[in-house]
């Protein structure tokens, strides 16, 4: 096992700016693997997160959350959040959203005076909290809850590229949906499958970052497109992969309400989707551009100034949808390719939010 990582650092924790992101080197994963183990006074909000994700219903989880007030847990950890390191503040943030979806609260704003009126306020504040920590205040969604939810089964041999652990290593949640020695939820293999799909994609961010520039009349930019169809064909096929087994795993209504509320708040989009749709324009129309920053919204910061990044230096690329010719077959050969991931991925999350008769077919 990963040596347990302390959360309540001292003086020594990371300064709250960090440097800039570089997709390259392992998409939009974190750097290292996510807190396993949390210590001290976060142990609370560790096993309220786990006892929230496995609650029968909203009420149950709400109640956990109610008690913990209740017990002064939520302000002693309120109290101490400034103290935590970056990384260790994103296992928190990790657990917030985990509680956060389990009670129903993952579309509010935990800043605004209509939040209170629904959610616990102490929750709130722990919330607000995290969310400056980190400079992010849409956390909860499935970037989080699935990049930030996961560790290798063992530990591997030898110090690996994080993109090359998240694809090789058999993965395991750190927060269950599902009780301990019970098989994993649909929930569980949902947000992996997500996870190991940012892995598979990192070949995808480094494409990107080729294609940035470029002309659409250099020799080099049908050859990157082409590439760019082969990742996109292997990310559907790694979905399709998943499919099986995750429409064969156990779920339960709070479960498919957990889902539904994250895809009613357009927090289900995969980043490395979004990577994607930032090279190839797709739904980058005028009426798409709203939609589109909804669905960032979800990210960190640098993550979103990244895609902002791509979406104006492929814009040359992108004229290839206006001409004729091979290379304009190849452009659109990269869109379609994309819209059918994301039809795999959509067809992916409708098995794991309601039951089906089978698994994904190949045409799905």
């Amino acid at each position: 096992m990963e040596p347990t990582a302390s959360v309540e650092p001292s003086a020594s924790a990371e300064p709250a700016t960090v440097s800039p992101h570089d997709p390259c080197a392992h998409g939009f994963l974190p750097e290292r693997p996510p807190v396993r183990s949390m210590i001290g006074t976060w142990t609370r909000l560790d096993a309220m997160a786990r006892a929230a994700a496995i609650a029968p219903d909203r009420e149950a989880a709400i109640a956990l959350v109610e008690r913990a007030h209740r017990a002064d847990e939520l302000s002693a950890l309120r109290q101490r959040v400034s103290r935590l390191s970056l990384r260790n503040a994103e296992a928190a943030a990790m657990r917030i959203a985990v509680i956060a979806v389990s009670c129903g609260w993952c579309g509010l704003d935990p800043q605004a005076p209509a939040a209170r009126e629904v959610a616990d306020g102490a929750f709130l504040d722990l919330w607000a909290a995290i969310a400056h920590r980190i400079d992010h205040d849409q956390f909860v969604a499935l970037p989080t809850l699935a990049l930030h939810n996961w560790v290798p089964e063992r530990k591997p041999r030898r110090h690996i590229p994080i993109d090359q652990l998240a694809r090789t290593e058999v993965l395991v949640p750190i927060v269950r949906w599902a009780p301990e020695g019970q098989p994993l939820s649909r929930l569980d293999r949902l947000m992996l499958a997500a996870t190991r799909l940012e892995a598979h994609g990192i070949w995808l961010f480094r494409l990107a970052e080729t294609l940035a520039g470029r002309s659409p009349d250099d020799c080099s930019t049908p050859t990157a497109l082409r590439r760019l169809v082969r990742v996109q064909h292997a990310l559907r096929a790694q979905l399709l992969a998943e499919a099986a087994e995750l429409t064969a795993a156990p779920a339960t209504p709070q479960q498919r309400a957990v889902l539904g509320a994250l895809a009613e708040q357009g927090a289900l989009e995969p980043p490395v989707l979004q990577a994607a749709e930032a090279v190839l324009g797709i739904g980058g129309r005028r009426m798409g551009e709203g939609r589109r920053q909804m669905m960032r919204r979800h990210l960190p910061a640098q993550h979103r100034a990244w895609l902002s990044a791509m979406d104006r230096h492929c814009a040359p690329v992108r004229t290839l949808a206006h001409r004729g010719g091979p290379d304009a077959a190849v452009y659109r050969e990269a869109q379609e390719s994309l819209i059918a991931l994301r039809r795999t991925y959509t067809a992916l999350v409708q098995a794991a939010a309601r039951p089906t008769t089978g698994p994904l077919t190949a045409a799905a």
